[in-house]
């Protein structure tokens, strides 16, 4: 499959509200790396967050055949989509008739995943032009445009009605945005009910203030992790009462030792690893119901 193609004509483009969202419109508009576009070639979702889950060595096979490296960047696709399965796992009954939301929805994936499994309506949010292009070409490509869009969008003041959406969620996204203004939010416009889910990283308060390694995932991708004990109160404050609290550390990390070894490295590996390992950063579920 092909993933750069001509941009197709969209509709007006709302001016980012701030500089810093100007500056992460730039950053994600002009972001092609292949460890997100070449996972994404294996079956056609293209994602933007980590994954969760054994390593299947039996999959890999032997490291020093041709095909290992192939084999290796279909795992790490497998266990990045079994991250999003398992979100989609906690946002309670959906049927076809509902709308679910996306904020900060990347190139879509997770999207896609939603409507197959849902058969329902999914909207996406994202500051970059590019991403929601790439989202909608895939939609119109899978011949379900008519039930997945992405717009450009700042997630904090979304065109949705209140009270209109049955889930939503942000996968990986809230570290771009104060999360007191992303609640209030997503309670808005979530019905009385509705549930949100958020599988984030955080920096863990029981250590004290971010390491050194979350500085350096923070200055790599622009953005300003929180820690989990805002999460909770900052929903609280919203009317979003946490049901579930999953701590996916131990989950995540194979992922993340799979990568470091790997032909797509950025760089930021051993940030995310010596983290996880001394309990400085946390990657979490949080599951949480509008009342």
């Amino acid at each position: 499959m092909t993933t750069e193609t001509t941009p197709t004509a969209t509709a007006k483009i709302p001016a980012p509200a701030t500089p810093y969202q100007e500056d992460i419109a730039r950053y994600w508009n002009n972001e092609a790396r292949p460890v997100n576009l070449r996972l994404g070639d294996v079956d056609g979702l293209y994602h933007h967050h980590y994954g969760i889950g054994a390593v299947d060595q039996a999959a890999l096979g032997d490291p020093a055949h041709s095909e290992y490296e192939k084999k290796l960047i279909a795992e790490l696709h497998r266990l990045e989509s079994a991250q999003a399965e398992f979100l989609l796992d906690h946002l309670g009954p959906v049927g076809p008739d509902d709308t679910l939301v996306d904020a900060g929805c990347g190139r879509g994936g997770s999207m896609v995943m939603a409507h197959r499994r849902f058969g329902c309506t999914v909207e996406g949010v994202t500051l970059s032009a590019t991403q929601a292009d790439f989202g909608n070409r895939r939609a119109r490509e899978l011949r379900i445009g008519d039930h997945v869009r992405s717009r450009v969008c700042n997630m904090l003041d979304t065109p949705f009605d209140k009270g209109s959406v049955t889930a939503s969620w942000n996968n990986e996204s809230t570290m771009y945005v104060d999360l007191y203004d992303l609640f209030a939010e997503h309670s808005r416009f979530l019905k009385v009910g509705g549930r949100y889910v958020t599988i984030t990283g955080c920096w863990n308060p029981r250590y004290g203030q971010p390491s050194k390694a979350v500085s350096q995932i923070n200055a790599h991708f622009e953005c300003n992790i929180h820690s989990r004990r805002e999460y909770l109160r900052a929903m609280a404050d919203n009317r979003l009462v946490p049901q579930t609290v999953i701590d996916l550390t131990p989950d995540t990390l194979p992922y993340w030792e799979l990568r470091a070894t790997s032909s797509l490295v950025t760089g930021i590996e051993k940030a995310f690893i010596e983290s996880y390992r001394d309990g400085s950063f946390q990657y979490v579920l949080i599951a949480a119901d509008r009342v």
